[in-house]
């Protein structure tokens, strides 16, 4: 006997765009626990979420541009649906509040039209690494920038695959004098690489251009690095400038009024 349907879930009235951080020890959560902590949170919150048709009912809840296990991040995004118009404002602090430490809600916006996905085009990192050299680092940077391609091999779930992590990097720097006290350890030097790298297929990531500092100017840090997204957006490409993704939500909000600055320098 075929299941009986039950009645049809009630239509989404509403989406709204979240925009939250992964910190501390959150770090290590896997995209699969985060999604299963924030359906969790929605329900404890009591947000009218709409489900999708079928025998196997789900919240609309999308995710795009999720950051790699192990790497902290200020710019992750989610997109819900919801049964009933909801105020963003209300629902970051209901969100926020049922969500653990270290899963922390920073800013929701009523979604307008288009993809958020297609506004994620690049993301700005910091990767801290303790114990390196500054020179060394940015000897290895300068190789880096230099070569025309650098090929680096990266273990994925088809088995080893090899693709150029240099096309993608838009802007890689060392810079000296940048607050290093969130990495040292009894008064360990720390050099902290900055950089803007374009979202394509394969995705590059931060290792891979420590695999490719490494591969160009055999730059190694001696301990793990610290990495953390610092933004994610529309790239501007005359400028290098990641413009912040929610500005086109905000805009259609306001009546079409310009919204907050939100640009991240690429350079």
């Amino acid at each position: 006997m075929k299941p009986v349907p039950g009645p049809a879930p009630a239509p989404t009235a509403q989406r709204l765009r979240v925009r939250y951080a992964k910190r501390g020890r959150l770090r290590f959560t896997s995209h699969r626990d985060i999604s299963r902590a924030v359906e969790r949170a929605v329900r404890r919150a009591g947000i009218p979420v709409a489900y999708s048709a079928g025998f196997s009912p789900h919240p609309k809840i999308s995710y795009a541009g999720a950051a790699p296990t192990g790497v902290a991040s200020e710019a992750e995004y989610l997109e819900i649906g919801v049964t009933e118009p909801c105020d963003p404002a209300r629902l970051r602090a209901d969100l926020d509040g049922s969500l653990p430490p270290g899963l922390d809600v920073l800013e929701v916006v009523e979604a307008g039209a288009g993809g958020l996905a297609d506004r994620l085009e690049a993301s700005v990192w910091e990767v801290r690494l303790p114990g390196a050299d500054q020179g060394e680092a940015e000897t290895a940077v300068g190789k880096f920038l230099a070569a025309g391609t650098v090929e680096v091999e990266r273990l994925t779930k088809k088995g080893p695959r090899r693709f150029d992590a240099r096309e993608a990097v838009l802007s890689l720097t060392a810079p000296e004098g940048t607050d290093r006290t969130a990495a040292q350890v009894q008064g360990q030097p720390c050099v902290i690489l900055r950089m803007v790298v374009r979202h394509v297929t394969p995705a590059v990531r931060p290792d891979d251009v420590l695999t490719g500092l490494r591969l160009v100017a055999d730059f190694a840090p001696p301990v793990p690095p610290e990495v953390t997204r610092l933004a994610q957006g529309p790239l501007d490409v005359r400028t290098g400038a990641l413009a912040d993704p929610f500005d086109l939500d905000r805009d259609i909000t306001r009546g079409g009024e310009a919204g907050p600055a939100g640009e991240h320098d690429a350079g």
